[in-house]
């Protein structure tokens, strides 16, 4: 894994973490002629993902999009739902995106996860953006994750840790609200990108950074396993990365 980056605040953060996904789009196009790209959704990509979509030099009639996780169950018009946020914060400002590969929440979550896994499989991801979880989750692969499965996207269970955290940032009112189950990329799947972009503010990230970073690689801290990827690039602030050693 690459050098941490530790900006002042989460806008800063943003800000270089999306300048370097940029970068690195721009370049996987000149090289290939097109890019597949990996975006994450919650409060923690914010900031990215407006600094993504106002660099004007990224042909985006050359990109196709993957979705990393979605609720079962959850209707499109949903606050929560994270086709709907996509659509609102990346799709809809991108007209000339070639292609948005979404999860229908709402379809046959077995039959959705097929779909899905063969597109991805004719289509190897580039740069993926992700985050990191209160309870260090990867995507929605919450603790103890699946490192084995080979299925790109898979059903899993949403544990309370992760749906108290939805709750917390303002998505549902209350905890029964949250759905149990979601649709995910799998982490192998997510470790096949060829750089991988994680952004992760906040103080109340800063235990499952620590933990994720500084512990053994362990299905309890799912997304430990990025120290093992020989292009991730984690980027903190002062906050999430105040229990790191030498931060």
């Amino acid at each position: 894994m690459r050098p941490l980056h530790i900006a002042h605040n989460a806008q800063e953060l943003g800000i270089a973490a999306g300048k370097q996904a940029a970068a690195l789009i721009k370049e996987t196009i000149q090289q290939k002629g097109f890019a597949n790209i990996i975006l994450a959704t919650g409060t923690s990509q914010f900031e990215t993902i407006n600094q993504l979509i106002s660099d004007p030099d990224i042909a985006w009639e050359h990109v196709q999009m993957f979705h990393l996780d979605e609720y079962i169950g959850l209707p499109i018009s949903h606050k929560a739902s994270f086709r709907n946020y996509l659509n609102e914060r990346f799709v809809n400002l991108v007209p000339t995106l070639q292609k948005a590969h979404l999860i229908n929440g709402e379809k046959d979550p077995q039959i959705e996860c097929d779909r899905l896994g063969a597109l991805i499989q004719q289509h190897p991801i580039d740069v993926a953006l992700v985050g990191i979880g209160e309870n260090g989750h990867l995507a929605f692969n919450d603790p103890p994750a699946d490192f084995e499965t080979e299925n790109p996207y898979i059903v899993v269970a949403l544990d309370e840790a992760c749906r108290a955290q939805q709750m917390g940032e303002g998505w549902f009112d209350h905890l029964d609200q949250v759905p149990t189950h979601a649709i995910s990329m799998s982490i192998k799947q997510i470790m096949k990108s060829a750089h991988i972009i994680c952004s992760v503010p906040d103080e109340r990230k800063a235990q499952a950074v620590h933990d994720c970073l500084c512990l053994d690689i362990s299905p309890l801290f799912p997304a430990s396993i990025l120290q093992t990827h020989p292009h991730c690039e984690v980027y903190l602030d002062t906050e999430s990365a105040k229990l790191l050693p030498h931060a």
